[in-house]
């Protein structure tokens, strides 16, 4: 990690960035970011993986046990010559492979770390969708705040082209100066429907995020808050006056105002993320699947049993079971001599695959530390554009007032007016795409550690409604009764080889390492 980094894996470090959004002191925001938390689908798919990847644990864990357990039976007649004998037999079967070199413990080992893996990659979702859901909620809101600007400065635009419309009745300009009035007002005009159309797409993401069809989130992007605000951003100017006011930008702004941030960041945040720790986990599963592949390089032992009747008579007689019992047992093993070549081969492919697992770690980490320091160091440079571009609209703001004058006395060109009016215009835009930057170069630097998982620790990861649906269609037995929640942290496998599924994710196992390494 950079040198600047503090160290300090602090449990306070991480409270901070658990519920993030809430900084942002927008209801809004607050109310979407849960409801994406409760219905995203996507999220809901990564819950079922969690279901998917439990049972895969649990089948690596039968293999502990007799891997052969068959009952079977026959009855056939066979013909010789021009005799005909009935056969009938019963007989039950079992086979145990002893785990002598960790071949059945390392599989386990794999597909509890597979299964950690599962639940990490759940949390890892859930930190995208809530930095998903808050950027595009600063979207629209940008896009919304722009579109009023624009609005706003149409009307002033309209008055600009009766003013000229007025000097040219009296004679004192050309037809010129009225069509170059036009010209800019018309463009402004067509630069509107290019901001609604980004209004809407961020509104349909939100939809989409949220699991819901685009007309349902409308009621949520409304409040009496935002609708007090978009009528004090109009006190500014009136149709009875050609004058503008430069009111308080950020008192009455659409944009969810961003939380002030600090420069230093907590190393261990930032080792804390979900994706970390998915790369992690696939990189233990998969040096587990070295000690697999590692044991069919030795003899394996088994012990068989087998207990049954075989009974053969003439046709037409009666099948007689009394003297039929057959009972085997013993031990046996059997050992690859000759496919050396191969097996070597495999552990070989294994070895590679977890080298690759260790590199794909690293990258990962150094992602991490590449996405906190843009977010950390566009946060810091944003900020200064943001307060100079306030300088700039209240400038522009005063120049316009002053050119209006000076044109309605003849103290100026119309040119000069125009220009005032362009640059108010584009400097009112930039100050609010500004704002919206640094909204979300904080969800950036947010996402970038890994913060907003923690507010669905303890919830359930599968709906009641899909339980009873996947109840009703297959026998789980009691495999779904208990509570389906996400555990408060993710154990180390390595440190805690075994898991306690029962208290984390109501599910039992008794998996021993022995064997395992």
């Amino acid at each position: 990690m950079p040198e600047a980094w503090t160290q300090n894996d602090t449990e306070q470090a991480n409270k901070n960035i658990e519920q993030w959004w809430m900084q942002f002191n927008d209801p809004t925001l607050n109310t979407l970011v849960e409801r994406a938390n409760q219905q995203n689908l996507d999220l809901e798919s990564a819950g079922l993986r969690i279901l998917q990847a439990r049972m895969v644990l649990g089948i690596s864990d039968s293999f502990r046990y007799p891997q052969v357990q068959t009952v079977s039976g026959n009855l056939a007649r066979a013909y010789n010559n021009e005799n005909s004998f009935n056969n009938a037999a019963l007989s039950f079967d079992a086979g145990w492979e002893m785990d002598i070199w960790g071949k059945y413990s390392r599989g386990i080992e794999s597909a509890e770390a597979a299964m950690y893996a599962t639940i990490a990659s759940y949390n890892d979702i859930a930190v995208t969708i809530s930095a998903e859901v808050a950027r595009n909620y600063v979207n629209y809101r940008t896009f919304q705040e722009r579109i009023l600007l624009s609005k706003r400065n149409i009307e002033v635009q309209k008055r600009v082209v009766n003013i000229t419309q007025v000097q040219f009745d009296s004679g004192n300009v050309t037809e010129l100066d009225i069509q170059q009035a036009k010209s800019q007002l018309y463009g402004t005009q067509a630069a509107l429907p290019s901001l609604e159309i980004g209004m809407n797409q961020a509104r349909n993401a939100l939809a989409v995020l949220l699991g819901v069809m685009p007309f349902e989130v409308e009621p949520f992007l409304q409040s009496d808050a935002i609708e007090a605000r978009m009528k004090a951003y109009n006190t500014g100017y009136s149709q009875a006056n050609s004058k503008r006011t430069a009111a308080s930008y950020d008192n009455y702004s659409l944009v969810p105002r961003a939380p002030g941030m600090s420069t230093s960041v907590d190393a261990s945040l930032v080792l804390r993320r979900p994706d970390l720790q998915v790369a992690e986990l696939q990189a233990h599963a998969q040096s587990a699947q070295i000690g697999v592949a590692e044991s069919a390089l030795y003899p394996s032992f088994s012990l068989f049993g087998s207990i049954g009747v075989n009974s053969t008579v003439q046709s037409g007689s009666s099948f007689s079971f009394s003297d039929s019992l057959t009972l085997a047992a013993g031990p046996s093993f059997s050992w690859n001599i000759f496919q050396y070549g191969r097996v070597k081969n495999n552990v070989r492919l294994e070895d590679a695959r977890f080298q690759e697992s260790l590199t794909n770690y690293n990258k990962k980490v150094l992602v991490a530390v590449q996405e906190v320091s843009n977010a950390l160091e566009s946060y810091e440079l944003y900020q200064q554009q943001k307060a100079l571009r306030l300088s700039s609209v209240s400038s522009a703001v005063r120049a316009y007032n002053i050119s209006m004058t000076q044109y309605e006395n003849g103290q100026i060109t119309f040119e000069r007016l125009l220009n005032s009016v362009e640059t108010m215009t584009r400097s009112e835009d930039s100050y609010a795409q500004i704002k919206g930057n640094v909204a979300n170069q904080v969800v950036a630097l947010y996402k970038a550690l890994g913060g907003g998982w923690e507010a669905n620790t303890g919830k359930a990861f599968i709906k009641d409604a899909q339980i009873q649906q996947m109840k009703e269609r297959t026998d789980w037995g009691d495999k779904l009764d208990n509570p389906q929640v996400l555990p408060p942290l993710l154990p180390d496998p390595v440190k805690q080889p075994k898991p306690l599924f029962e208290d984390e994710l109501g599910f039992t196992d008794s998996t021993s390492n022995e064997g395992a390494e």
